[in-house]
């Protein structure tokens, strides 16, 4: 088949893979402007194609896998890598770095006279997307945690594909611990959230000021954050579904357990009950970078 018609085929056989995508897109431009998302996307998906690539031919970073080859007449590989695969990585990497911002932010004081209200959006706290803080050493740490914990979920499910509209698309040559996922795999889910975000935010420090946004330490995003997270939630909400779709209720209920004190904290920061740390200077260093 040519080009256009295995794009096509990529966009009909993974629909929900777009879905996301889209979100995505509409969610991070909103946040981080035009530009950013753009190097955002690009140096996740390629930092993410490199390491499946590699992982098919010498086991690293996430361990010995391989693709079935069952659909490349249906949809777009390159050099053996389903396309849609290491396109996920970017939605799910900027929907983990939100989930993450939303606890390391600054908060602005005093911003409401009345009680939060998680149903008043103008009673939430005011997250201030600070340039110093929103590349900082602790945001990096919990966003590549959050990343590797939503595929304890997608994983498991994914491997399970045959069982749903997904298909049998890849398998371990060993079957691994936790149901039949290697450990290997998180790790190499970390490697890439580390790798792809520290190159982000290498860049992001060197990006000019977007015209008109003005100064970030003064910015309120918290909407646009939270619209990030809402995409998390989106996708591990999918994940969960078909988890119990396909009758394995030990898996969900493994990953509600997980996902519950999160969710938890998710809420006392909303209301806020749950304050940020402090990063410590070091981690603030390099030029502030206002969207």
């Amino acid at each position: 088949m040519d080009l256009p018609a295995l794009l096509l085929g990529t966009l009909l056989l993974r629909p929900y893979v777009f879905v996301f995508m889209a979100a995505f897109l509409f969610c991070s431009i909103r946040l981080l402007g035009l530009r950013r998302t753009g190097l955002f996307f690009v140096v996740t998906w390629f930092t993410a194609f490199v390491c499946e690539a590699s992982s098919i031919r010498t086991g690293i970073p996430f361990g010995w896998y391989f693709y079935t080859n069952s659909t490349t007449d249906r949809e777009l590989f390159i050099f053996g890598v389903p396309f849609f695969d290491s396109l996920s990585f970017s939605f799910l990497l900027y929907a983990s770095y939100c989930l993450a911002l939303f606890y390391v932010l600054p908060a602005r004081g005093n911003h409401a006279a009345e009680p939060v209200n998680l149903f008043r959006r103008h009673t939430w706290p005011a997250l201030l997307f600070s340039g110093r803080i929103r590349t900082s050493w602790p945001v990096l740490k919990l966003t590549v945690l959050f990343f590797t914990f939503i595929d304890i979920i997608i994983d498991p499910v994914a491997l399970r594909g045959e069982r749903w509209f997904l298909g049998q698309i890849y398998y371990y040559p060993e079957p691994g611990v936790y149901y039949g996922v290697p450990i290997a795999n998180f790790v190499g889910w970390a490697v890439v959230g580390l790798l792809a975000l520290s190159a982000y935010f290498f860049f992001d420090r060197r990006l000019s000021p977007a015209r008109g946004h003005g100064d970030g330490d003064h910015r309120v995003m918290t909407g646009n954050i939270l619209l990030g997270i809402g995409l998390y939630y989106g996708v591990l909400a999918f994940n969960l579904g078909v988890t119990f779709w396909i009758g394995e209720a030990q898996l969900g209920m493994v990953g509600l357990l997980i996902f519950l004190p999160l969710t938890a904290l998710l809420i006392l920061r909303l209301l806020g009950r749950l304050s940020p740390p402090s990063p410590h200077p070091a981690s603030r260093s390099g030029p502030e970078c206002a969207q």
